[in-house]
Protein backbone atom coordinates (compact mmCIF):
# COMPACT_ATOMS: atom_id res chain seq x y z
CA UNK A 1 0.00 0.00 0.00
CA UNK A 2 1.21 3.24 -1.00
CA UNK A 3 2.44 5.59 2.22
CA UNK A 4 0.49 8.14 3.15
CA UNK A 5 2.66 11.31 1.84
CA UNK A 6 2.89 9.51 -1.74
CA UNK A 7 -0.98 8.81 -1.87
CA UNK A 8 -1.48 12.47 -0.93
CA UNK A 9 0.93 13.63 -3.66
CA UNK A 10 -1.28 11.58 -6.00
CA UNK A 11 -4.48 12.49 -4.57
CA UNK A 12 -3.82 15.87 -4.83
CA UNK A 13 -2.90 15.81 -8.82
CA UNK A 14 -6.37 14.13 -9.81
CA UNK A 15 -8.67 16.56 -7.84
CA UNK A 16 -10.87 19.42 -9.36
CA UNK A 17 -11.42 22.32 -7.39
CA UNK A 18 -14.72 24.17 -7.89
CA UNK A 19 -16.51 26.47 -6.18
CA UNK A 20 -19.78 24.48 -6.13
CA UNK A 21 -17.81 21.68 -4.93
CA UNK A 22 -16.16 23.33 -1.73
CA UNK A 23 -16.56 22.01 1.29
CA UNK A 24 -18.72 24.50 3.94
CA UNK A 25 -17.87 22.65 7.18
CA UNK A 26 -21.31 24.03 8.35
CA UNK A 27 -23.07 22.81 11.16
CA UNK A 28 -26.56 22.60 11.84
CA UNK A 29 -28.04 21.22 15.18
CA UNK A 30 -31.47 19.55 15.53
CA UNK A 31 -32.83 18.03 19.13
CA UNK A 32 -33.97 14.71 19.07
CA UNK A 33 -34.88 11.89 22.06
CA UNK A 34 -31.00 11.28 23.26
CA UNK A 35 -29.71 14.42 23.06
CA UNK A 36 -28.60 16.97 20.22
CA UNK A 37 -28.42 15.83 16.57
CA UNK A 38 -25.59 17.42 14.26
CA UNK A 39 -25.56 17.94 10.50
CA UNK A 40 -21.89 19.05 9.06
CA UNK A 41 -22.30 19.81 5.69
CA UNK A 42 -18.77 17.97 4.03
CA UNK A 43 -19.60 18.26 0.23
CA UNK A 44 -21.79 20.06 -2.22
CA UNK A 45 -22.22 20.31 -5.76
CA UNK A 46 -23.09 17.22 -6.50
CA UNK A 47 -25.43 16.07 -9.26
CA UNK A 48 -28.26 13.97 -7.59
CA UNK A 49 -26.11 11.46 -5.75
CA UNK A 50 -27.30 8.27 -5.39
CA UNK A 51 -24.91 6.16 -3.16
CA UNK A 52 -21.79 6.31 -1.56
CA UNK A 53 -18.88 4.01 0.10
CA UNK A 54 -16.11 4.62 2.33
CA UNK A 55 -12.53 4.03 1.01
CA UNK A 56 -10.36 2.19 4.02
CA UNK A 57 -7.79 4.44 5.50
CA UNK A 58 -9.02 7.53 5.38
CA UNK A 59 -8.78 7.56 1.63
CA UNK A 60 -11.84 9.06 0.84
CA UNK A 61 -15.14 8.23 -0.68
CA UNK A 62 -16.21 7.11 -3.48
CA UNK A 63 -20.04 9.15 -4.52
CA UNK A 64 -21.79 8.15 -7.35
CA UNK A 65 -24.19 10.18 -9.28
CA UNK A 66 -27.15 9.56 -10.87
CA UNK A 67 -26.76 11.12 -14.29
CA UNK A 68 -23.50 8.57 -14.49
CA UNK A 69 -20.52 9.81 -12.50
CA UNK A 70 -18.22 7.70 -9.69
CA UNK A 71 -16.70 11.04 -7.92
CA UNK A 72 -14.12 10.85 -4.73
CA UNK A 73 -14.51 12.88 -2.21
CA UNK A 74 -11.61 13.80 0.11
CA UNK A 75 -11.14 13.59 3.47
CA UNK A 76 -10.95 17.36 3.11
CA UNK A 77 -14.32 17.25 1.32
CA UNK A 78 -12.98 18.37 -2.37
CA UNK A 79 -14.74 16.62 -5.04
CA UNK A 80 -12.84 15.18 -7.79
CA UNK A 81 -13.73 15.70 -11.71
CA UNK A 82 -15.32 12.01 -13.12
CA UNK A 83 -13.09 9.15 -13.01
CA UNK A 84 -12.93 7.44 -16.46
CA UNK A 85 -13.79 3.96 -17.30
CA UNK A 86 -17.10 3.85 -15.66
CA UNK A 87 -20.01 2.43 -17.90
CA UNK A 88 -22.17 4.10 -19.73
CA UNK A 89 -25.73 4.25 -17.80
CA UNK A 90 -29.46 4.91 -18.92
CA UNK A 91 -29.71 7.76 -17.28
CA UNK A 92 -33.72 8.58 -17.97
CA UNK A 93 -36.58 8.50 -15.19
CA UNK A 94 -35.26 6.74 -12.00
CA UNK A 95 -32.34 5.35 -13.98
CA UNK A 96 -28.70 5.92 -13.90
CA UNK A 97 -25.85 5.54 -12.07
CA UNK A 98 -27.05 3.76 -8.92
CA UNK A 99 -25.15 1.71 -6.08
CA UNK A 100 -21.31 1.40 -4.99
CA UNK A 101 -19.88 -0.97 -2.79
CA UNK A 102 -16.18 -2.07 -2.25
CA UNK A 103 -14.71 -6.00 -2.29
CA UNK A 104 -14.59 -7.30 0.83
CA UNK A 105 -10.79 -7.91 -0.28
CA UNK A 106 -10.47 -4.38 -1.67
CA UNK A 107 -7.07 -3.85 0.54
CA UNK A 108 -5.93 -6.88 -2.09
CA UNK A 109 -7.88 -6.27 -5.29
CA UNK A 110 -8.97 -2.94 -5.36
CA UNK A 111 -12.32 -3.91 -7.05
CA UNK A 112 -15.29 -1.55 -6.87
CA UNK A 113 -18.77 -2.56 -8.21
CA UNK A 114 -21.65 -0.37 -9.33
CA UNK A 115 -25.23 -1.22 -10.39
CA UNK A 116 -26.87 0.99 -12.60
CA UNK A 117 -29.59 1.02 -15.62
CA UNK A 118 -28.67 -0.58 -18.99
CA UNK A 119 -30.35 0.41 -22.03
CA UNK A 120 -31.34 -2.48 -24.73
CA UNK A 121 -32.11 -2.44 -28.47
CA UNK A 122 -35.98 -1.60 -27.86
CA UNK A 123 -35.71 1.71 -25.68
CA UNK A 124 -36.26 -0.36 -22.52
CA UNK A 125 -33.92 -0.99 -19.83
CA UNK A 126 -33.14 -2.78 -16.72
CA UNK A 127 -30.36 -2.73 -13.74
CA UNK A 128 -26.99 -4.44 -14.16
CA UNK A 129 -24.20 -4.60 -11.79
CA UNK A 130 -20.36 -4.78 -13.24
CA UNK A 131 -16.91 -4.58 -11.02
CA UNK A 132 -13.81 -2.53 -12.13
CA UNK A 133 -10.43 -1.89 -10.33
CA UNK A 134 -9.69 1.21 -8.80
CA UNK A 135 -6.47 2.97 -9.83
CA UNK A 136 -4.03 4.20 -7.22
CA UNK A 137 -4.18 7.67 -8.21
CA UNK A 138 -8.22 7.00 -7.31
CA UNK A 139 -8.74 8.43 -11.43
CA UNK A 140 -10.39 5.93 -13.27
CA UNK A 141 -11.78 2.03 -13.40
CA UNK A 142 -9.83 -0.01 -15.09
CA UNK A 143 -11.04 -3.33 -16.49
CA UNK A 144 -14.57 -2.75 -15.96
CA UNK A 145 -16.85 -5.99 -16.99
CA UNK A 146 -20.74 -6.12 -16.25
CA UNK A 147 -21.19 -9.63 -14.22
CA UNK A 148 -24.61 -8.96 -13.91
CA UNK A 149 -28.12 -8.15 -16.21
CA UNK A 150 -31.91 -8.25 -15.18
CA UNK A 151 -33.12 -9.85 -18.27
CA UNK A 152 -35.56 -9.12 -19.83
CA UNK A 153 -35.06 -5.21 -19.68
CA UNK A 154 -38.82 -3.88 -18.96
CA UNK A 155 -38.34 -0.75 -17.41
CA UNK A 156 -39.25 2.74 -18.91
CA UNK A 157 -37.80 4.86 -16.43
CA UNK A 158 -39.49 3.26 -13.01
CA UNK A 159 -38.31 0.73 -10.39
CA UNK A 160 -34.19 0.16 -11.02
CA UNK A 161 -33.62 -0.60 -7.49
CA UNK A 162 -31.05 -1.36 -6.58
CA UNK A 163 -28.70 -1.71 -3.70
CA UNK A 164 -25.73 -3.99 -3.23
CA UNK A 165 -24.54 -6.04 -0.36
CA UNK A 166 -21.48 -8.66 0.58
CA UNK A 167 -22.35 -11.25 3.07
CA UNK A 168 -20.17 -12.51 5.52
CA UNK A 169 -19.26 -15.46 2.61
CA UNK A 170 -18.41 -13.05 -0.01
CA UNK A 171 -21.35 -13.24 -1.73
CA UNK A 172 -22.93 -10.81 -3.59
CA UNK A 173 -26.76 -9.99 -3.19
CA UNK A 174 -28.66 -7.54 -5.75
CA UNK A 175 -31.54 -5.88 -4.94
CA UNK A 176 -33.94 -5.52 -7.42
CA UNK A 177 -37.06 -3.41 -8.49
CA UNK A 178 -39.83 -4.96 -10.75
CA UNK A 179 -39.74 -2.38 -13.40
CA UNK A 180 -43.24 -1.00 -12.78
CA UNK A 181 -44.63 -4.16 -14.07
CA UNK A 182 -46.22 -5.24 -11.14
CA UNK A 183 -46.80 -9.34 -12.27
CA UNK A 184 -43.46 -9.79 -12.98
CA UNK A 185 -42.30 -9.65 -9.42
CA UNK A 186 -44.30 -12.96 -8.95
CA UNK A 187 -42.57 -14.66 -12.36
CA UNK A 188 -39.73 -17.02 -11.73
CA UNK A 189 -38.59 -16.66 -15.25
CA UNK A 190 -38.02 -12.85 -15.02
CA UNK A 191 -35.60 -11.36 -12.52
CA UNK A 192 -37.98 -8.61 -11.74
CA UNK A 193 -38.34 -7.92 -8.13
CA UNK A 194 -36.01 -10.06 -7.00
CA UNK A 195 -32.95 -10.74 -4.82
CA UNK A 196 -30.65 -12.13 -6.51
CA UNK A 197 -27.49 -14.28 -4.77
CA UNK A 198 -24.13 -14.27 -6.81
CA UNK A 199 -20.20 -15.24 -6.12
CA UNK A 200 -18.29 -11.61 -6.72
CA UNK A 201 -17.48 -12.79 -10.35
CA UNK A 202 -21.23 -13.13 -11.72
CA UNK A 203 -21.35 -17.18 -11.20
CA UNK A 204 -24.29 -18.77 -9.42
CA UNK A 205 -24.36 -21.05 -6.36
CA UNK A 206 -25.24 -24.24 -6.98
CA UNK A 207 -27.04 -23.75 -3.39
CA UNK A 208 -29.19 -20.80 -4.34
CA UNK A 209 -33.19 -21.97 -4.25
CA UNK A 210 -34.07 -22.38 -8.06
CA UNK A 211 -31.17 -23.47 -9.59
CA UNK A 212 -32.25 -26.84 -11.44
CA UNK A 213 -35.75 -25.78 -12.06
CA UNK A 214 -37.23 -25.42 -15.75
CA UNK A 215 -38.09 -21.67 -16.74
CA UNK A 216 -36.86 -20.68 -13.37
CA UNK A 217 -34.18 -17.64 -13.04
CA UNK A 218 -31.52 -19.65 -11.09
CA UNK A 219 -29.84 -16.29 -9.51
CA UNK A 220 -33.07 -15.67 -7.59
CA UNK A 221 -32.92 -15.85 -3.95
CA UNK A 222 -36.32 -14.18 -3.05
CA UNK A 223 -39.27 -12.95 -4.89
CA UNK A 224 -41.97 -10.92 -4.85
CA UNK A 225 -40.69 -7.51 -3.91
CA UNK A 226 -41.22 -4.09 -5.41
CA UNK A 227 -39.07 -1.10 -5.85
CA UNK A 228 -36.23 -2.05 -3.03
CA UNK A 229 -34.34 0.98 -2.21
CA UNK A 230 -32.66 -0.34 0.96
CA UNK A 231 -30.18 -3.11 1.89
CA UNK A 232 -27.86 -4.09 4.79
CA UNK A 233 -26.58 -7.06 6.80
CA UNK A 234 -27.29 -7.09 10.19
CA UNK A 235 -24.09 -6.79 11.98
CA UNK A 236 -25.10 -9.00 14.95
CA UNK A 237 -27.28 -11.99 13.17
CA UNK A 238 -25.94 -11.79 9.51
CA UNK A 239 -29.12 -11.42 8.44
CA UNK A 240 -29.73 -9.18 5.01
CA UNK A 241 -32.44 -6.78 5.27
CA UNK A 242 -34.45 -4.56 2.83
CA UNK A 243 -36.73 -2.40 2.57
CA UNK A 244 -39.01 -1.29 -0.68
CA UNK A 245 -41.29 1.13 -1.64
CA UNK A 246 -45.40 0.46 -1.50
CA UNK A 247 -47.48 1.81 -3.78
CA UNK A 248 -49.60 4.38 -2.41
CA UNK A 249 -48.51 3.46 1.33
CA UNK A 250 -46.99 0.17 2.41
CA UNK A 251 -43.24 0.95 2.45
CA UNK A 252 -41.80 -2.06 4.06
CA UNK A 253 -38.86 -3.67 5.74
CA UNK A 254 -38.16 -7.33 5.33
CA UNK A 255 -36.26 -9.90 6.41
CA UNK A 256 -34.90 -11.69 3.57
CA UNK A 257 -34.76 -15.87 3.86
CA UNK A 258 -33.83 -18.28 1.14
CA UNK A 259 -36.19 -18.85 -1.18
CA UNK A 260 -39.23 -16.87 0.00
CA UNK A 261 -42.08 -15.22 -1.42
CA UNK A 262 -42.46 -11.49 -0.06
CA UNK A 263 -45.89 -11.16 -1.49
CA UNK A 264 -45.74 -8.16 -3.90
CA UNK A 265 -48.40 -7.32 -5.49
CA UNK A 266 -50.40 -10.18 -4.49
CA UNK A 267 -50.49 -8.80 -1.04
CA UNK A 268 -49.89 -5.28 0.04
CA UNK A 269 -50.61 -2.59 2.21
CA UNK A 270 -50.34 0.18 -0.08
CA UNK A 271 -53.08 1.03 -2.85
CA UNK A 272 -52.27 2.32 -6.09
CA UNK A 273 -51.34 6.15 -6.84
CA UNK A 274 -55.13 6.72 -7.87
CA UNK A 275 -56.04 5.45 -4.99
CA UNK A 276 -58.28 2.31 -6.26
CA UNK A 277 -57.61 -1.64 -4.57
CA UNK A 278 -53.83 -2.73 -6.85
CA UNK A 279 -55.72 -4.96 -9.54
CA UNK A 280 -53.66 -8.09 -7.95
CA UNK A 281 -53.62 -7.65 -4.20
CA UNK A 282 -55.39 -10.60 -2.44
CA UNK A 283 -55.34 -8.34 1.23
CA UNK A 284 -52.19 -6.90 3.46
CA UNK A 285 -51.58 -10.93 4.46
CA UNK A 286 -51.56 -13.49 1.91
CA UNK A 287 -51.48 -17.60 2.39
CA UNK A 288 -47.67 -18.58 1.19
CA UNK A 289 -46.18 -14.88 1.40
CA UNK A 290 -43.99 -13.54 4.18
CA UNK A 291 -45.28 -10.59 5.75
CA UNK A 292 -43.21 -6.81 6.34
CA UNK A 293 -41.06 -6.83 9.29
CA UNK A 294 -41.70 -3.45 9.85
CA UNK A 295 -44.69 -1.17 7.56
CA UNK A 296 -45.81 2.43 7.04
CA UNK A 297 -48.95 2.92 6.22
CA UNK A 298 -48.34 6.30 5.07
CA UNK A 299 -45.37 6.26 2.54
CA UNK A 300 -42.07 8.00 3.86
CA UNK A 301 -40.27 7.17 0.53
CA UNK A 302 -37.51 4.89 1.72
CA UNK A 303 -33.89 5.04 0.58
CA UNK A 304 -30.55 3.85 1.89
CA UNK A 305 -30.23 2.14 5.20
CA UNK A 306 -27.60 0.96 7.52
CA UNK A 307 -27.03 -0.82 11.36
CA UNK A 308 -25.47 1.61 13.62
CA UNK A 309 -22.81 -0.98 15.41
CA UNK A 310 -19.98 2.15 15.95
CA UNK A 311 -18.63 3.03 19.31
CA UNK A 312 -18.62 6.75 18.69
CA UNK A 313 -22.11 7.67 19.97
CA UNK A 314 -22.92 4.54 21.98
CA UNK A 315 -27.11 5.52 22.71
CA UNK A 316 -27.35 4.92 18.61
CA UNK A 317 -25.96 1.58 18.87
CA UNK A 318 -28.41 -1.34 17.55
CA UNK A 319 -30.53 1.33 15.87
CA UNK A 320 -31.15 1.30 12.31
CA UNK A 321 -30.92 4.50 10.20
CA UNK A 322 -33.42 5.14 6.78
CA UNK A 323 -33.16 7.68 4.30
CA UNK A 324 -36.88 9.32 3.36
CA UNK A 325 -37.28 10.85 -0.15
CA UNK A 326 -40.39 12.15 0.26
CA UNK A 327 -40.77 13.24 3.63
CA UNK A 328 -36.95 14.84 3.43
CA UNK A 329 -35.83 13.08 6.42
CA UNK A 330 -33.72 10.87 8.33
CA UNK A 331 -35.67 7.93 10.16
CA UNK A 332 -33.91 6.16 13.33
CA UNK A 333 -35.56 2.37 14.51
CA UNK A 334 -34.73 1.92 17.75
CA UNK A 335 -34.40 -1.86 17.78
CA UNK A 336 -34.41 -4.91 20.67
CA UNK A 337 -33.23 -8.03 18.77
CA UNK A 338 -34.67 -7.72 15.46
CA UNK A 339 -37.77 -5.92 16.93
CA UNK A 340 -38.15 -2.38 16.09
CA UNK A 341 -39.52 -0.71 19.40
CA UNK A 342 -39.12 3.14 18.58
CA UNK A 343 -39.21 5.66 15.84
CA UNK A 344 -37.60 9.27 15.69
CA UNK A 345 -37.35 11.27 12.22
CA UNK A 346 -34.04 13.68 12.55
CA UNK A 347 -33.11 15.82 10.06
CA UNK A 348 -36.39 17.26 8.95
CA UNK A 349 -35.13 20.79 9.37
CA UNK A 350 -32.65 20.31 6.40
CA UNK A 351 -35.95 19.96 3.57
CA UNK A 352 -33.75 17.67 1.58
CA UNK A 353 -34.64 14.37 0.27
CA UNK A 354 -32.00 11.53 1.63
CA UNK A 355 -30.88 9.08 -0.63
CA UNK A 356 -28.35 7.08 0.78
CA UNK A 357 -27.49 6.56 4.59
CA UNK A 358 -23.99 4.56 5.71
CA UNK A 359 -22.15 4.36 8.46
CA UNK A 360 -18.42 5.53 8.73
CA UNK A 361 -15.68 3.65 9.97
CA UNK A 362 -15.46 6.37 12.55
CA UNK A 363 -18.60 5.81 13.84
CA UNK A 364 -20.42 8.80 11.99
CA UNK A 365 -23.78 8.23 9.63
CA UNK A 366 -23.36 10.09 6.15
CA UNK A 367 -26.23 10.78 4.39
CA UNK A 368 -26.38 11.97 0.66
CA UNK A 369 -28.86 14.31 -0.33
CA UNK A 370 -30.56 13.70 -4.08
CA UNK A 371 -30.67 17.09 -5.24
CA UNK A 372 -29.46 18.91 -8.14
CA UNK A 373 -27.47 20.68 -5.58
CA UNK A 374 -27.03 17.43 -4.02
CA UNK A 375 -24.64 17.48 -0.67
CA UNK A 376 -22.88 15.35 1.45
CA UNK A 377 -23.36 15.13 5.16
CA UNK A 378 -21.47 14.21 7.83
CA UNK A 379 -24.42 13.45 11.32
CA UNK A 380 -22.97 13.20 14.80
CA UNK A 381 -24.61 13.44 18.24
CA UNK A 382 -23.66 15.26 20.97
Amino acid sequence: MLKKTVLATLLASSLITLTAHAQTGAEQSFKSDLGTVTATTVAQGLDHPWALAFLPGSQGILVTERPGNLRWVSPQGKVSAPLSGVPQVWANGQGGLLDVVLSPDFVKDRMVYLSFAEGGKDGKAGTAVGRGRLSADLSKLNDFEVIFRQEPKLSTGNHFGSRLVFDRDGYLFIVLGENNQRATAQDLDKLQGKVVRIYPDGRIPDDNPFVGQTNVKPEIWSYGHRNQQGAALNPWTGTLWTHEHGPKGGDEINLIERGKNYGWPLATHGIDYSSAPIPEAKGKEVEGTVGPHHVWQKSPGISGMTFYDGDRFKPWQHNLFIGALADKDLIRLQLEGDKVVHEERLLGGLNARIRDVRQSPDGYVYVLTDEDNGALYRIGLQ
